[in-house]
């Protein structure tokens, strides 16, 4: 699960992952995803859209992809809301996807109208393939309403062990005084919903609290979420060119950059909610090009942006998800954030 409360960044519900393995998942996805756009306020004409959309790209995954899968999520900025879907394959790729995003593209003898479809329809959408490894292709779409669409700063994403329906991993993010961005990724111990509990304190804790230093951010998590079974949890606070990082267990916070080079960052030892020694804060030194990232043991460190040309570019949306894919582990709860500096949130 996610949330988010930077300014101009929606607030994310994740409603699950659907595996792409047979023609019916068209069907669920378009339900799924239509069920959302009704709990929203869409019009007809609208959540009929959002039901094309889903179905196109569940269709797509079905027909082109290997390992496929599709992400459900609503979003809301103040009192509107609306859908991102975020669709996942591990194979074959495509070397140009802006061509194949064209009516009339196929490359499986089909009408190719799928991808054109799902950006006409969509207020936003993007995408990021390479031949041979896959592709991470994302839509937003909003009511009639009119919502200004900004670039963001910051995105995550989480996915369940295998065989539960939720999980443990979530992250969070919201907009200091000084417009500076606070990113935290909680890990609740084990899986399932005691879990996803755990996990789900921190992130209300986190954004209930008007604290804007790492270290102080921990401290008062680990106060607030006593009652609950606990958790790893890393925050980063990115601004004036600069990262300041402090955490409690083993998320993991890393700047990374295109050319492939990483520098770690400490957290130390504990459990958020029962076990901590001192809470101590780093400072890092965040150039332009570099890219935060904070993610839960349930992703391998073992990646390099340099294996993903121009992605460390793209939106953080589409650099999480890549990552997920390619260094998730299918045996545990994942979640990856992906934060930038640049301009206020």
């Amino acid at each position: 699960m996610g949330a988010v409360s930077a300014l101009g960044v929606p607030t994310v519900e994740e409603l699950g992952w659907l595996t792409v393995d047979d023609a019916a998942a068209a069907g669920i996805a378009r339900r799924v995803a239509v069920d959302c756009a009704h709990r929203l306020g869409f019009s007809e004409q609208r959540a009929g859209e959002v039901a094309i959309v889903a179905a196109e790209l569940a269709s797509n995954l079905h027909r082109h992809a290997d390992a496929g899968a599709l992400s459900v999520r609503c979003l809301r900025r103040g009192d509107v809301g609306g859908i991102e879907l975020i669709a996942v394959d591990a194979g074959p790729g495509m070397a140009d996807l802006l061509l194949s995003s064209r009516d009339g593209t196929s490359t499986a003898g089909t009408l190719g109208i799928g991808l054109g479809a799902v950006g006409r329809l969509s207020d936003s959408a993007t995408g990021y393939s390479q031949p041979g490894r896959g592709t991470v292709f994302t839509a937003q779409l909003w009511p009639e309403t009119t919502v200004p669409q900004t670039r963001a700063r910051v995105a995550g994403l989480s996915r369940p062990i295998i065989g539960e329906r939720v999980c443990g991993d979530r992250y969070a993010a919201r907009a200091a005084a000084d417009g500076s961005l606070l990113v935290l990724v909680a890990d609740g111990l084990g899986h399932g919903s005691l879990a996803a509990a755990a996990a789900a304190a921190v992130v209300d804790a986190f954004l209930a609290s008007s604290l804007e230093a790492p270290a102080g951010i921990v401290e008062h998590v680990h106060r607030a979420v006593s009652h609950t079974r606990g958790a790893a949890a890393s925050v980063a606070r990115l601004g004036g060119g600069s990262v300041h990082f402090a955490g409690l267990g083993n998320v993991a916070g890393t700047i990374a950059f295109p050319d492939g080079d990483r520098r770690g960052m400490v957290s130390m030892p504990g459990i958020v909610g029962h076990q901590s020694r001192a809470v101590r804060e780093f400072s890092y030194e965040l150039p332009a090009e570099g890219v935060v990232v904070l993610h839960s043991d349930g992703v391998s460190d073992r990646w390099s942006l340099r294996d993903y040309p121009g992605l460390a570019r793209r939106e953080p949306l589409l650099v999480a998800a890549t990552l997920l894919r390619d260094a998730g582990v299918r045996r545990d709860d994942a979640c990856v954030a992906v934060a930038r500096g640049g301009e206020p949130a």
